[in-house]
């Protein structure tokens, strides 16, 4: 298993445009954490900082695909790099302004929402081009899934080493800072700068035409809300059981499970259709997600939590590679920033409905939220399956496929055979 990663990671560009994509993201990885402490350094309420955040989420949801789509059309270096620019000066503009004109704040988390780099959906664009081979491509998209995980973890705690070394205020200008290193790494190697998307059809809709990413974007909604809802039980849960750190144990459960599975996932390459597979790692993953509701002891539940996460990251990998297959031509970062969009959006909603179910029925009903997510999402992906057919056989005998590079043999692929 090492071995395999350790071979994809020395193939030119790889490593670096894995790091680099890891540290830009950075920013939005610990911005909730970093703006909730700043806002109550600044004297402001949990109200306050809630809502500036729940802004700052709602407008990177709206800016990820409109960016994505301006990659598909200018190149990544033309659209990365400013937008990366711009969302750290909107951190640093409420690093400046506090609190002391509110709507200025506000402001603030509008420019550095929808500023926010698809750098998520770049790197998945990239991919192809840097590996060249089929198995390889399958290895890095679980790598990726991985990567965000020990980022995930990592990340708060950057920001509360900042803030014990110096205060809230410069952890968050020093996090977005970082970001932009990042953003600049990944647009000024070669593989950035040369890739081009396929041309593609003049539509307003764009990505959105296709049948097969709207179904992804139903399913993976409810995997999102799904795993908004486990991190809010999880608190209700810790408060039951002897509070402490017996969320974090929780969530870092989940973690290391999701973690694992994206690692003996990525080792090897699966046979038969990726839409296949999709929905029995979902399947799987509403599975994990059920027993959670039974809430027992806190070691037992531990372990729950930690079978729970072992899919989680297979089907994300598993995801990306539909979403590659199914993507109209020249839409492809548009197609993944859609995913990642409507993910983090159902993780918000998760969030704020599994308020009432842990009110009424304490931290059981909340992890049911959970697995109703799960349920939810493999029904979207039972009961559409007809619009995740092969996307070369609901091609042949008309236009050539609209995919991205499954329309045209690349070195090292077989047309229509991507991953």
């Amino acid at each position: 298993m090492a071995a395999g990663y350790a071979e994809l990671l020395r193939t030119r560009h790889a490593a670096r445009l894995l790091t680099g994509t890891l540290i830009g993201r950075l920013p939005n990885a610990t911005a909730a954490l970093a703006i909730v402490l700043f806002i109550r350094a600044e004297g402001g309420s949990y109200a306050l900082a809630g809502a500036l955040s729940a802004v700052y989420g709602v407008f990177t949801a709206v800016g990820q695909p409109l960016l994505g789509r301006a990659v598909d059309l200018y190149g990544q270096p033309r659209v990365m790099l400013p937008a990366a620019v711009l969302s750290a000066l909107g951190m640093a503009l409420l690093a400046v302004v506090g609190l002391d004109v509110l709507w200025l704040a506000y402001l603030a988390m509008v420019i550095a929402g929808v500023f926010t780099p698809p750098l998520e959906g770049g790197l998945r664009a990239l991919w192809p081009g840097v590996l060249k081979r089929e198995d390889r491509v399958h290895a890095a998209y679980a790598l990726d899934a991985v990567a965000q995980e020990v980022m995930f973890a990592v990340g708060p705690l950057l920001v509360t080493l900042c803030v014990a070394a110096w205060s809230e205020r410069v952890a968050l200008l020093v996090i977005n800072l970082i970001g932009v290193l990042g953003a600049l790494s990944v647009v000024v190697s070669e593989p950035s700068r040369q890739w081009r998307s396929g041309p593609r059809e003049a539509h307003w809709l764009g990505a959105l035409r296709s049948a097969g990413l709207l179904v992804l974007i139903g399913a993976f909604f409810f995997v999102g809300l799904a795993l908004g809802s486990i991190a809010v039980a999880a608190v209700a849960y810790s408060d039951d059981h002897g509070g402490g750190m017996v969320s974090s144990y929780l969530l870092s459960s989940l973690g290391v499970g999701a973690l694992i599975g994206g690692l003996v996932y990525g080792a090897r390459q699966w046979p038969g259709r990726p839409e296949s597979r999709l929905r029995l790692l979902v399947g799987l993953l509403a599975l994990g997600y059920l027993p959670l509701a039974l809430a027992p002891g806190a070691v037992w539940m531990t372990v729950l939590t930690g079978v729970a996460g072992v899919f989680l990251a297979p089907a994300l990998a598993c995801a990306f590679v539909v979403v590659d297959r199914h993507a109209p031509k020249g839409t492809v970062t548009e197609a993944f920033s859609w995913l990642v969009t409507t993910f983090g959006v159902g993780s918000a909603v998760g969030a704020s409905v599994v308020g009432p179910a842990v009110e009424s029925g304490g931290a059981a009903a909340g992890f049911a939220v959970a697995g109703a997510g799960g349920i939810a999402a493999l029904l979207v992906l039972l009961s559409t399956k007809r619009f995740l057919g092969d996307p070369v056989q609901r091609t042949a005998g008309a236009v050539p496929a609209e995919n991205d590079r499954n329309g045209a043999v690349e070195p090292g692929f077989r047309a229509g055979h991507q991953a």
